[in-house]
């Protein structure tokens, strides 16, 4: 996608959505590192979507005329690959790695956003991205043997549960850009929500001993405070932010949001004690490096249209 294309107040507000959304996605892993002292991995993700779904509710109300029942097979999958199951994973994730390091990997995104794309959406690539793409999964791999002087089987065990994760947004950004590019952003983030909130309240509050946690573990309602916020603003607002990325931008740009996260993640993991030494600068790099050889598409690499910009060319014809 060719920014300097569009209309300049388009890419200024695709500019600062994408930094807003790094702020807070590359916050939201201190958070749940705060959260999991407290909650369980299950009981965190089952929190996020829980209180995002809340929040979400008079939004879903007010859209509710303007779904397309056509359309919600679509966003029923968006809330499940793109927000539902990878709540799970990072927070499973974040039992075995730190912060930082979740915030590093989560930078894959774009990678097998190229992955799914050639596999799956009819992308066409060149040496230089099919090069980027065994780079970055050689920075990640060689980042996650060395991370916290642990064993590459232990940081392995956990890095995957991320890698994956990162293989189901790639989907659903593609999935939203292919499939749901006339509908709302709002819309397609209140209903996906609901669609697995209703499910997450009802095993939350009946399947696990979340009330009693709450009720009787010191510090709990802090740690619930820490998730609210993620719940509000990490998984509520920003998603509705990123699916309004992915319309006015493209697939790839709003995938780059992950290439600046890692630093706030870093910076966050640092000012809470974790460790981060210097060797790390190199593999981060080598990810950054495919990240970046794997966005060069040009010319005839471009991403597939989409049904509304195929009926605009007809109009033209």
């Amino acid at each position: 996608m060719n920014l300097n294309k569009k209309n300049p107040s388009t890419v200024l507000l695709g500019w600062a959505i994408l930094l807003v959304l790094v702020l807070v996605w590359g916050s939201s892993f201190i958070l749940m590192k705060r959260g999991l002292e407290h909650y369980s991995h299950t009981q965190l993700a089952l929190m996020r979507i829980s209180i995002a779904c809340i929040f979400l509710i008079p939004f879903a109300i007010f859209s509710i005329k303007k779904i397309n029942r056509k359309k919600l097979g679509y966003i029923a999958l968006v809330g499940i690959i793109g927000n539902g199951i990878p709540a799970f994973l990072f927070a499973k994730a974040q039992t075995g790695i730190d912060s930082s390091l979740a915030g590093i990997l989560n930078s894959l995104t774009p990678l097998f956003t190229l992955i799914a794309g050639l596999l799956f959406f009819g992308y066409k690539a060149r040496w230089i991205n099919i090069t980027g793409v065994f780079i970055g999964l050689a920075g990640t791999v060689g980042l996650m043997s060395i991370s916290g002087n642990k064993t590459l089987d232990f940081n392995f065990r956990y890095g995957i549960y991320i890698m994956v994760a990162t293989v189901l947004y790639a989907i659903n950004l593609n999935i939203v850009k292919k499939y749901l590019e006339d509908t709302d952003p709002v819309t397609i983030t209140a209903f996906a929500f609901l669609i697995i909130g209703i499910p997450a309240l009802i095993v939350l509050f009946f399947f696990t001993d979340f009330v009693l946690v709450l009720t009787t573990q010191a510090g709990a309602l802090e740690g619930l405070g820490y998730i609210a916020i993620l719940g509000i603003f990490g998984s509520g607002l920003a998603v509705i932010l990123h699916n309004k990325l992915i319309k006015t931008s493209g697939v790839l740009f709003a995938a780059s949001v992950t290439y600046m996260i890692p630093v706030v993640a870093v910076l966050w993991g640092i000012a809470d004690g974790e460790a981060f030494e210097p060797v790390y600068l190199f593999w981060i790099a080598l990810i950054l490096l495919g990240i970046f050889m794997v966005n060069r598409l040009e010319g005839k690499n471009k991403l597939p249209k989409t049904a509304k910009e195929i009926k605009t060319e007809n109009k033209h014809t």
